[in-house]
């Protein structure tokens, strides 16, 4: 699908050069820099990043929050 946008000047020098050196076409560079960037931001990529952030985090509550915890609810109506 043909596509009009409007990038700033210096953005657009710099994907005409980045293209030449590679040896692709302008548009395959900037669909291959939008499917890129939707991958890197999408809802998958968050969970993803999310994911990494909990796996490196320790998240063992404190032993006196957990008795804290439990003591308030015991007296609760389930």
């Amino acid at each position: 699908m043909k596509v009009a946008i409007s990038v700033p000047d210096p953005v657009f020098q710099a994907a005409e050069q980045f293209a030449k050196e590679r040896g692709i076409p302008r548009s395959q560079l900037f669909a291959e820099a939008l499917e890129e960037y939707l991958a890197q931001h999408g809802p998958e990529a968050i969970t993803a990043q999310l994911n990494r952030v909990h796996d490196s985090e320790k998240s063992k509550l404190d032993e006196s929050f957990i008795r804290a915890q439990s003591a308030v609810l015991k007296d609760e109506a389930w």
